[in-house]
């Protein structure tokens, strides 16, 4: 039974660490705007962090980007104004996912490209590899006798 509780408390111990990192103070009271806030700030990237969402994190500048999601919510603006008002703030590294565009096209096809690279030196390394040469083929009859002699000497 004590075993029982210690885990019950440390999983209610270890509960907040996995909620949002939204202070009560920032929840908006409208459940609409809430949710689309919500929805907001999880695709949107902590710049201090940069591998959370600002809706996880509890840096000073995701709280302060979560206040302004939402004060551009109460003043109207729609998703896509948002995302475009940061994105020309912070650039395309604000959000958790960027868009495929002419900027981006070597961030994206890169790994591919280096892959392709890979595989083709491999290829062309192999086609001008000689194949099945013998050791005594490449040796001259005086190294050929003298090799075989060691060979037979190591054998003793």
């Amino acid at each position: 039974m004590r075993l029982l509780r210690a885990v019950l408390l440390a999983l209610l111990l270890i509960a907040p660490v996995a909620a949002h990192a939204v202070q009560p103070d920032e929840i908006m009271r409208d459940p609409k705007l809430e949710a689309r806030a919500r929805a907001l700030s999880a695709q949107l990237r902590c710049m201090v962090c940069q591998n959370e969402s600002i809706d996880e994190s509890n840096a000073d500048l995701a709280r302060d980007l979560r206040l302004l999601v939402r004060e551009r919510l109460q003043a109207g603006d729609s998703d896509d104004q948002i995302r475009s008002f940061l994105v020309g703030r912070y650039g395309d590294f604000i959000l958790l996912k960027p868009p495929f565009k002419l900027e981006t096209w070597l961030l994206w096809a890169g790994p591919f490209l280096l892959l392709f690279s890979g595989v083709i030196i491999i290829f062309m390394a192999q086609r001008r590899r000689p194949r099945n040469i013998a050791a005594a083929d490449c040796l001259a009859g005086a190294e050929c006798e003298r090799l075989k002699a060691m060979l037979e000497e190591e054998e003793r």
